[in-house]
């Protein structure tokens, strides 16, 4: 249950932390307003806030394997939200990065 609850918080935090960044770039890059940017400065520390609720007591440990989680998350997100299409290498960086996490996060650790 507790591993449930650390992906269920890492994937809040994508959603968060890379939905903030979009919609900071949309507001500056692509010319949609203050109200975008504000927006995603609020997302982006919404994302600060996630991150404290895992369950591990690590600062370095969380925030090295989230580090994996918003690789394949901002894939993702390009590919839902703007249309990109990543090739193979891209796919098996992700899924490096993805097996990352988990040894980070999940590997069995000695008392």
């Amino acid at each position: 249950m507790i591993v449930l609850r650390s992906v269920a918080l890492f994937l809040l935090a994508a959603l968060a932390e890379i939905g903030g960044a979009w919609l900071v770039w949309q507001g500056v890059r692509e010319h949609r307003g203050l109200l975008f940017a504000g927006a995603g400065v609020i997302a982006l520390g919404a994302y600060g806030f996630v991150a404290t609720l895992q369950p591990d007591p690590n600062f370095g440990r969380i925030l090295a394997a989230y580090g994996g989680v918003f690789v394949a998350g901002s894939l993702g997100w390009g590919m839902l939200v703007d249309g990109f299409r990543p090739d193979r290498w891209d796919l098996i960086g992700a899924g490096l990065c993805l097996l990352g996490v988990v040894v980070i996060m999940y590997a069995p650790r000695g008392a």
